[in-house]
């Protein structure tokens, strides 16, 4: 599994995030999963970390069917930020923005966590490794 989730109770945020190598299986079964730990968390906020990817193989037509399924979180005001500093990952990040609009009005991509932590009005995170029964 080359993704892990991990929650900060006090500000109540699910963070995933992604390392080495990350295919289109992948970040499919990701997607899958980050619904159940959605469910299980109740999280306010959502942060999809993409700074440990050292190789991106995923297809444009993977993100376009991604960002056109129903978001993991059902209210789509809800806060969500996908912090990716390399270019092509950055590049895929702002494909699935733009193609989720309509039901992810409030998903920013950013390159940096500090970006990410500004948008969601927290300074120092602490999260904490999270396994559920999926």
């Amino acid at each position: 599994m080359s993704y892990h989730f991990e929650f900060d109770s006090a500000n109540r945020i699910l963070l995933a995030w992604f390392e080495g190598k990350v295919t289109d299986a992948d970040l499919k079964e990701y997607y899958r999963t980050a619904e159940r730990y959605v469910a299980a968390t109740n999280p306010s906020a959502g942060v999809l970390d993409m700074s440990a990817v050292s190789s991106l193989e995923v297809s444009p037509q993977t993100i376009r069917e991604l960002a056109s399924l129903p978001p993991a979180f059902s209210d789509p005001n809800q806060p969500r930020c996908i912090i990716a500093p390399a270019p092509k990952t950055f590049g895929m990040a702002r494909m699935f923005e733009l193609q989720g609009q309509p039901t992810r009005p409030n998903l920013h991509v950013v390159r940096t966590a500090k970006e990410a932590w500004a948008i969601l009005g927290i300074s120092k995170p602490k999260f904490e490794p999270l396994e559920i029964k999926v």
